[in-house]
This record gives C-alpha cells, sequence and structure tokens, in this order.
C-alpha cells in the first residue's frame, strides 16, 4: 500500500512540475531572446506561487495560527486558480501558433508579390548599370558598353569617403555613351573620351519629374518580420499568444473571484412530489450548501448568504454541510450571522466532510447555540412531510457516519419524506429507504471548469436535479468555494426548493 502512494504520489508530482515547465517556457523563455532578468522572474513567480499555495493548504489543515492562515490564502489560493487557466490558455495558443505564422508569411509573401507584379520593368539595377528598366544592350542602335568604360562607371560609384553622396549613375551613362563613340567616330575621340575626367553633373537631391534616369536606386529596408531592431516572426507569435493566454487567464480569474465575493444569487427549482398533500403544495425550502468560512470568507460573506437566504422567505431552512474550514475558536466570529436565519418552520444542519477536518463536534454544537437544529442520524416530523438528516460518509473514520437505519428505519411510509445528506453518493441508500427527495451539496458544480469532468466521475449528479427510481436528488452548486475564492462555469446559489403536490 505505501508503494502505490509514493509511486501516485511521484507521478502527480512528474506531472505537476511538467505542466508548470511548459507555462514558464511558453510565456518566459519563447518570448525572450536569451537567457536574462525575464526569464528568472518567471521561474520565481511559477515556483513561488505554488510554495504559497502548498503552505496555505498545509497551514489550514493543520491548525497553523489564523493570521498566518489568511495571510497565505490569498495569494497562494488565487495561485492555484490562475495556474489552471495559465496552462488552459497557453495549450489552447498551440492552436492558434501556426495559424498565426501561416497568416504573417502569406501576408509577407503577398507584399513581396505588389513590388515586383508581372509586366512591370524590373526597378533593380546592377551595379555600375543605369537605372532604366533596361540593360544597355537591349536599347535599339546602341553597342554593349565597354569593359573599361564599365569599370569607370563602378568606381564612380564607390568613391567617395563613407557619408559623402556617391556620384549618380547618370555620370556612368556618360561614360558609356563615349565608349560607344569610339567604334563610330575614330581613335582620337575614344582616347579624349577615356582620359578626359567625366562631366559632373550638378547636385541634384532628387531625380526630376518625369526622368528616364532615376539616381541610384536606394536598397530596400528590412521587413518587420526580418529586420535588425524587430523581432522574429517567430519571437513575435510566442509574444502575441503568450500575451492573450496571460490576459485570458487574469480576466476569467477575476470575474470568477467577483461572482463569490459578491455573495451567491438565488435559484428556483420546483420539485412535484407524488406524497405531498395538497395543503403543502408550494412549500419553500431555502438549501445552501459548501459556504466554507474560512480565512478567506469571513464574517462578511456569511452575512451576504444569509440576507440572501432570508430574502427568499423560506418555509424551512436546510444547510447540508461543509459550512465551515476552521476551528470553533478561529471562525466562531465570522460564522455568528447565521443566529439571523429566519424560517417559518426553522433551520437544519447537516454535517460535510469538511466538518469532521475541523471539528465536528464543536461545530455541531456552535451551530445548535446560533439557533439552527443539528440532524445527526436523526428525523423530525414536519406538518406535510418527514425531515431526515444524516452524517456524513467522512464521519465513519471517527465511528460518526451516516445511519440511515436510525433515521429512517421506523418512519411512516405513507409520507412523503425529504432527507439531508451532503455527498450525492448517498443517494443509493436514500433509494433504499424509500426517501421521496434527498438535498445535496458537496460537488460545488465542478467549482473551476472544466473541474465538473472530475466532479462527474465522482458523483452520480454534479449539480441540478435528477431522478433515482422512486427518488429525486437536488445538488446545488453551494454558495461558497473552497480553496481559490473563484468560480468558473459554475456560479454559487442558494436554492429555493418549491414542493409541489401532485394532488392539487
Amino acid at each position: 500500500m505505501a508503494i502505490v502512494f509514493v509511486l501516485v504520489a511521484t507521478l502527480v508530482l512528474a506531472v505537476l512540475v511538467t505542466a508548470n515547465w511548459y507555462v514558464w517556457r511558453r510565456l518566459f523563455r519563447d518570448t525572450t531572446r536569451g537567457p536574462g532578468l525575464t526569464r528568472r522572474l518567471g521561474a520565481v513567480l511559477v515556483a513561488g506561487g505554488w510554495t504559497l499555495a502548498i503552505t496555505a493548504l498545509v497551514a489550514e489543515r493543520s491548525g497553523a495560527p489564523f493570521w498566518l492562515q489568511q495571510v497565505l490564502a490569498w495569494p497562494g489560493f488565487l495561485w492555484l486558480a490562475l495556474s489552471i487557466y495559465l496552462f488552459l490558455g497557453v495549450l489552447a495558443g498551440e492552436v492558434v501558433r501556426p495559424l498565426l505564422r501561416w497568416f504573417l508569411e502569406r501576408r509577407a509573401k503577398t507584399r513581396a508579390s505588389e513590388r515586383s507584379l508581372p509586366g512591370e520593368p524590373d526597378k533593380r539595377s546592377l551595379p555600375g548599370e543605369p537605372d532604366t528598366g533596361t540593360r544597355p544592350a537591349d536599347t535599339p542602335g546602341t553597342a554593349p558598353a565597354a569593359p573599361a568604360a564599365v569599370g569607370a562607371a563602378d568606381g564612380l560609384m564607390d568613391a567617395g569617403a563613407p557619408g559623402e553622396a556617391a556620384v549618380p549613375a547618370a555620370a556612368g551613362s556618360q561614360v558609356g555613351a563615349g565608349a560607344s563613340g569610339v567604334g563610330a567616330g575614330g581613335s582620337g575621340a575614344a582616347v579624349a573620351s577615356a582620359t578626359a575626367p567625366p562631366p559632373q553633373p550638378e547636385p541634384v537631391p532628387a531625380a526630376p519629374q518625369g526622368s528616364a534616369e532615376p539616381l541610384a536606386t536606394p536598397a530596400p529596408s528590412p521587413s518587420p518580420a526580418s529586420g535588425p531592431s524587430h523581432p522574429s516572426r517567430r519571437l513575435f507569435v510566442s509574444r502575441v499568444v503568450a500575451g492573450a493566454a496571460a490576459a485570458a487567464a487574469v480576466g476569467t480569474v477575476g470575474y470568477g473571484t467577483y461572482g463569490v465575493l459578491r455573495g451567491p444569487k438565488v435559484k428556483r427549482v420546483t420539485v412535484p412530489l407524488a406524497k405531498l398533500p395538497r395543503a403543502a403544495h408550494g412549500y419553500r425550502i431555502a438549501v445552501v450548501s459548501d459556504v466554507h468560512l474560512g480565512p478567506v470568507l469571513g464574517r462578511g460573506f456569511a452575512q451576504k448568504v444569509v440576507d440572501t437566504i432570508n430574502a427568499t422567505q423560506p418555509d424551512l431552512i436546510a444547510v447540508v454541510g461543509d459550512l465551515v474550514d476552521g476551528s470553533v475558536r478561529d471562525l466562531g466570529p465570522a460564522a455568528a450571522p447565521l443566529a439571523q436565519l429566519k424560517a417559518r418552520h426553522g433551520s437544519y444542519f447537516v454535517t460535510g466532510n469538511h466538518e469532521y477536518f475541523s471539528g465536528a463536534g464543536q461545530w455541531v454544537e456552535e451551530v445548535r447555540r446560533l439557533g439552527l437544529t443539528p440532524l445527526e442520524n436523526a428525523r423530525r416530523e414536519m406538518p406535510y412531510f418527514d425531515l431526515a438528516g444524516v452524517n456524513d460518509v467522512a464521519g465513519e473514520d471517527e465511528g460518526q457516519g451516516p445511519d440511515f437505519a436510525r433515521a429512517l428505519g421506523d418512519r411512516d411510509t405513507a409520507r412523503a419524506c425529504v432527507l439531508l445528506a451532503h455527498q450525492p453518493v448517498q443517494i443509493h441508500d436514500a433509494v433504499e429507504h424509500g426517501v421521496d427527495l434527498q438535498l445535496s451539496g458537496h460537488t460545488h458544480g465542478g467549482q473551476l471548469w472544466p473541474g465538473n469532468l472530475l466532479a462527474a466521475a465522482a458523483n452520480p449528479t454534479v449539480a441540478g436535479l435528477e431522478r433515482y427510481g422512486d427518488t429525486q436528488l437536488y445538488v446545488s452548486r453551494g454558495a461558497g468555494a473552497w480553496g481559490p475564492p473563484t468560480r468558473v462555469g459554475a456560479p454559487s446559489d442558494v436554492t429555493l426548493i418549491e414542493l409541489a403536490s401532485k394532488q392539487a
């Protein structure tokens, strides 16, 4: 057993290290030209974020001083959420990356083809040739330029110290004309044209309008994709994709955190029950789960939850577990607003798995002091139906697990029965005991997409209302959040269940 645990832990560690190296590579290594401060800061950010996150988790579970838990929780837990969406962002970038590079390459080719369209003269001239669009040999009635004359023209183009203006190519064309005159007019003219310095034209800043022989064509400027002052195309693509991934991750986590901190919204669901009497038609049960008061969500958040519940004016309030993440000593003041809950037929509480991490016995007594009624494997006969509650399965390690026989064994099966049970997996026992409706939480609806896929693998229902034989199961997404105070694709809620009688 120990070997299996070590192997699983090693595998998980390897996956985490690989995933974070991949995020660092895409966000920092691929977006820089070489080793430097940016890459080192990126490594510190990634490694430091995970160090804070792990330390925050350990501090919460080990009962570290509450002030230390609060200091570590915000940056550590937020990094957990941010790292998930940074990874998903750079992973999605692998699809965008080749498409963006293909687009840029196609755009560059299109621009190059527009600069040299077919049928237009080639404006690029060889050294020493006049930039006329045609070679001298192609001019009708003109003999090819003598090698000496061409060499003289080259010398004129190269003359002058650095920074001086080159002699215009028109001088080279005059030399060429003198050379061609040798063959037409005699040797004396040839000697004169070869030894006499070429006439120096007056400096002209630009070729005159309509001239057939423009000044020497300047070298083409480097393109943005390859010039020394611009990043390469690959570097440009990496920066665009990394920037988009980082912006999307920060925006997603920011909006998801705002959604939690502003408090849960009310979700209304109608549930018909065959055994419910006509007089109970429209009976309202406010269901709240997974508040998770702790180092992040404190008294102010609890007050928002209480106000939301009371605004629904329920007949009964059901708190179905995971109320806290911490001891009564640390979180007693945060839970104090629960004393303000108001319902015609009272407020009821069952334990969740996190109560057993936080001292379930002490919290059962605390909620009783605040005016809630704990249902520890117990049942109450309400005016129109039976209300039962069972402990969470996490209590089995402490000898306080769920006991369906004790809660439901001797009840009148002709009456409708509503069961409070924290985890949806308890539905199978509820079906066996003839429960009409089970109210649960625990899943958070996945909390952080795509966490709903993992939640679906471990729970029969992730969120909402489903039927199992003659028993219906409703799973709330919860009012708070565990770990990161962030929800993506699973908004928090307080559900108002309205019971409907089929006899009405």
